[in-house]
């Protein structure tokens, strides 16, 4: 779907089969948008073959984007019993595309309808009067839908509304290292409403728990965890966070700066961290912390430096708190592997794991699929020459 962003429709043309020229290119707007030799290029794929007819065919080709639905109407009196044709809306070659498939899927069965009423589409050439109302309905619906998503067309007792549909993009795939955490309470949620594996899977979900672990404590598959996971995190039920460790290391972002002026955020987030519900924490010293998260700096040297016991803060929710709302981002590390040894003698005490050392797997990653703790890896890498460590 190329890179994701949605963008307008640049053009919208009709074209048919001709029983003798083949596939014709017989309207378009704006007007000489597509080519000939463009158009040539995919026709095949315009008009197809029986086996694609009423489908959604996406082309990407040039700059350009053609998503069309070809039709076949079955009819003897037809030269060759059956009228093929298909319109399609031209987009940039980068722009997001799905949700014009409902609409041109509903815009070929209005034509249809209009064509089995009147041959509106096939007569064309006879009637100069129908040639020219296509046209206008193409532009029509160009005009309209980029600028507010809405059409309606109307051809004598016929009409149809035409409405872009935004759909959501599907989550991210679940990792087996990350850590499914509630965005509301699961106190709101009744059992009933999920399926058995959800029900299954949801008490294990306390924040500390992996998606490996969760799935072992569930006796659960865990592929069959990380669909329940991914459906929760579609429907905002659950965001997914890593592993919390007292080795972490976090830097804050500038969202940050959010905390220092929006009321409503501040109060959540007191809430939200206090280590118990008597006693809220101070904002100062909430503020603090998050301030103090930077490279190099662990969450262990932050509970030596500020006590947060004793400041009525609990360090695994402000960690939560601050990765859910993104006031804070985990700084990750990833081994690399600076030289290959040739033999035994050069290899060093991680030489088992280099495999892993690629610079894209994560500590969180090796651990959870090596079953060893990131202490245990920090000190095989520690003493290996043939390893250096990326921090991002």
């Amino acid at each position: 779907e190329g890179c994701g962003k949605e963008g307008p429709i640049r053009c919208i043309f009709f074209c048919e089969f001709h029983p003798t020229a083949g596939p014709k290119l017989t309207c378009q707007v704006p007007e000489d948008f597509i080519s000939k030799d463009k158009f040539e290029a995919v026709s095949v794929f315009l008009i197809p073959k029986s086996q694609l007819l009423r489908s959604i065919l996406t082309i990407t080709t040039y700059t350009i984007k053609i998503l069309g639905f070809p039709m076949r109407i079955d009819d003897k009196k037809y030269p060759r019993n059956a009228y093929y044709f298909n319109v399609c809306f031209v987009c940039d070659s980068w722009a997001r595309t799905v949700q014009y498939e409902s609409v041109v899927k509903k815009l070929s069965d209005f034509l249809t309808v209009l064509e089995m009423e009147s041959s509106f589409l096939s007569q064309r050439e006879q009637n100069k009067q129908y040639a020219a109302r296509l046209g206008e309905m193409l532009q029509q619906v160009l005009e309209q839908l980029n600028s507010s998503g809405m059409c309606t067309l109307v051809e004598g007792s016929a009409s149809t509304h035409l409405k872009v549909i935004n759909q959501g993009r599907g989550p991210p795939p679940v990792l087996d290292h990350q850590v499914p955490v509630f965005v509301e309470s699961p106190d709101s949620f009744q059992t009933d409403q999920w399926d058995l594996t959800t029900q299954q899977v949801l008490p294990y979900i306390d924040g500390i728990n992996h998606v490996l672990k969760i799935a072992a404590l569930a006796d659960v598959e865990n592929n069959l965890v990380k669909t329940c996971l991914q459906n929760l995190v579609y429907y905002s039920v659950v965001r997914m966070v890593p592993i919390f460790q007292y080795s972490n290391s976090y830097s804050v972002s500038p969202k940050l700066r959010l905390l220092a002026t929006d009321i409503k955020l501040q109060e959540e987030c007191v809430r939200a961290v206090a280590k118990s519900g008597f006693q809220s924490p101070n904002l100062r010293d909430v503020f603090r912390m998050y301030c103090s998260m930077k490279h190099g700096t662990t969450i262990k040297d932050l509970c030596l430096r500020f006590n947060p016991q004793s400041l009525r803060i609990d360090e695994i929710r402000l960690v939560q708190f601050g990765m859910l709302h993104e006031l804070i981002r985990r700084v990750h590390k990833y081994p690399v592997l600076i030289e290959h040894p040739e033999d035994d003698l050069t290899r060093g005490e991680a030489s088992t794991l280099y495999c892993y050392f690629n610079g894209q797997q994560s500590y969180d990653e090796i651990c959870c699929k090596v079953g060893i703790s990131s202490q245990q890896l920090e000190s095989l890498i520690e003493r290996d020459h043939n390893v250096t460590v990326i921090l991002k």
